[in-house]
């Protein structure tokens, strides 16, 4: 025999789960006293960055990650990130301590109810009813965490649990990979075969399943224009390729509108659709025939028109692609985008413009500005997979923490952090995190001193500007940053960006650079009253 804790750490390093992700508290400590040797402990401040960074290391590996936060407060400081998880499909089996299991009845201090406050947020959630039941909870939870559509789960363990005696146990597989229904993948080809103007959605689950290389193949044996699902949280098809039409819009008849010239759709891994700004109308078009392929039952069941069909994106795409007859057709040259001017002060997309020139071709970009979205979009021409995340809640302090995950889990490959001076206050501590762990961040922080995003809604949705809250001066990162132990400037001017961007690139040690801009923004994430689109053609 042995006690749940060794046993536990068996079926972690059985697992792979050999990082722990955390925020430690009273409760916690037995389960950490004497961690094994082979193990890693990442230190975070605060349980948002805590589980913000294990969120980051679980996209980039595709694996899942485990989180030890504290108590109840896991269910207050760390539930944004715990939300981020189950849009984003990032699998992270996440424990918090519980009380002593011998006065819970009594109410003592640090009693947590965090299971029935994380529930709907979570693929599963429990508190196991004896402690030798630990070990399979956590091993049932990184399955349920791992299956598609992945997402987080979360196990509140009573402190007295981990030294109580518990036979070892050896973690089982569990396959993965859930195929779709031929018959109505049969239908979409039928469906491409007969149409005349066809195209593709490219989502994030794309990236999820594997499926990039898939894609590509399929668009260009069809020729087939294809757009980024709307607010694309990851990079599901090079921007820069030949077919690639730019993004959908967030509303309902701006994003019919663009599509309105097609009679066939199909949207691989993602909703159908996810929209923000309410401007009423159909869907699609009436006429086009709209199918969607989705690893997630959620998206297919939540869709508001067209076929839906559940299964893995890689092996359908795989799949039409071996049936579909193949479409010749002369593609039109894309408009290109004029490179922004230096201005003073500079405006983001000179800023992204900049900063994609000096781009290492494999660069990771965790963005989270969201009032300069439709620039980056603009500028940023990734090729890479697994190059590119946003947040997909809304809910800020998403970046920062997911970037340090990110280099985390890709060493050789450098993340740049793009993020706006409001959204990196809601995670500032995640830059001590990258200081600690050494992880060559290079936080590029948008400085306009507003809710910039906030304003550009206010004005689409016309409630008037009397509404408070919107500013935010006398905020210096650069100092915070210093404060933190990182080495970090500020930029004012167009002549100054390039120098501190070459710099940065050239340091093997995180960063900040501060950049201010003028006020301006897009209104409803990238798009803008005169609904044009931000893409490339």
């Amino acid at each position: 025999m042995s006690t749940v804790r060794e046993a536990t750490y068996g079926v972690l390093r059985d697992l792979g789960m050999n990082k722990i992700f955390g925020n430690p508290g009273s409760s916690e400590l037995p389960f950490l006293k004497d961690m094994p040797s082979d193990f890693d402990y990442i230190l975070a401040l605060h349980e948002r960055s805590a589980a913000g960074m294990a969120l980051g290391y679980a996209m980039a590996t595709g694996e899942a990650a485990f989180v030890n936060l504290h108590s109840i407060a896991s269910a207050g400081n760390g539930l944004s990130a715990i939300i981020d998880a189950l849009y984003c499909h990032a699998p992270l089996v996440i424990t918090t301590g519980q009380q002593d299991r011998r006065q819970i009845l009594g109410e003592p201090f640090l009693v947590s109810r965090a299971v029935e406050v994380v529930k709907p947020y979570v693929k599963w959630a429990c508190e196991p009813l004896r402690a030798e039941d630990v070990p399979a909870a956590i091993a049932r939870g990184y399955h349920l965490a791992m299956l598609p559509p992945r997402g987080p789960v979360f196990i509140s363990i009573p402190m007295d649990d981990w030294n109580k005696p518990c036979a070892p146990m050896i973690a089982r597989k569990v396959t993965q990979t859930v195929l779709a229904d031929p018959a109505a993948l049969d239908e979409v080809v039928r469906a491409i075969d007969a149409g005349r103007n066809l195209a593709i959605i490219a989502g994030s689950q794309i990236e999820e399943d594997r499926a990039w290389h898939d894609v590509i193949a399929l668009a260009e044996r069809l020729n087939a224009d294809v757009f980024s699902e709307p607010i694309a949280s990851r990079c599901a098809f090079p921007r820069s390729h030949r077919l690639f039409r730019g993004g959908l819009f967030p509303a309902q008849k701006p994003l019919a509108d663009q599509l309105a010239g097609y009679d066939t759709v199909v949207v691989l891994g993602a909703p159908v659709f996810l929209y923000y700004a309410y401007v009423p109308g159909n869907a699609i078009a009436p006429g086009t025939k709209l199918f969607q392929v989705t690893n997630s039952p959620q998206d297919a069941s939540a869709a508001l028109a067209g076929t839906s069909i559940v299964g893995n994106i890689a092996a359908a795409a795989r799949y039409i692609g071996s049936r579909v007859k193949p479409v010749e057709r002369v593609i039109a040259a894309r408009a290109t985008v004029p490179d922004p001017k230096p201005e003073h002060p500079m405006t983001p997309g000179y800023v992204f413009s900049v900063l994609n020139k000096l781009l290492p071709h494999d660069a990771i970009i965790s963005e989270e500005c969201p009032s300069s979205k439709g620039d980056l979009d603009r500028h940023i021409m990734l090729d890479e997979p697994g190059s590119f995340y946003s947040v997909r809640t809304g809910i800020l302090g998403f970046g920062m923490p997911t970037a340090v995950g990110l280099q985390l889990a890709h060493p050789h490959r450098r993340v740049i952090c793009a993020v706006g001076d409001g959204s990196a206050q809601y995670s500032i501590q995640a830059l001590w995190s990258a200081v600690q762990c050494k992880a060559p961040v290079i936080f590029l922080v948008i400085c306009n001193g507003n809710y910039s995003a906030l304003k550009g809604f206010r004005d689409f949705t016309k409630v008037g500007k009397n509404v408070p809250g919107s500013d935010i001066p006398g905020i210096d990162a650069v100092k915070i940053a210093q404060g933190y132990g990182m080495t970090a400037r500020g930029v004012d001017r167009a002549e100054d960006l390039e120098p501190a961007l070459k710099c940065a690139f050239a340091s093997n040690e995180p960063c900040l650079i501060t950049v201010k801009v003028s006020e301006g923004g897009q209104t409803t994430m990238g798009m803008d009253q005169s609904v044009n689109p931000p893409n490339y053609g």
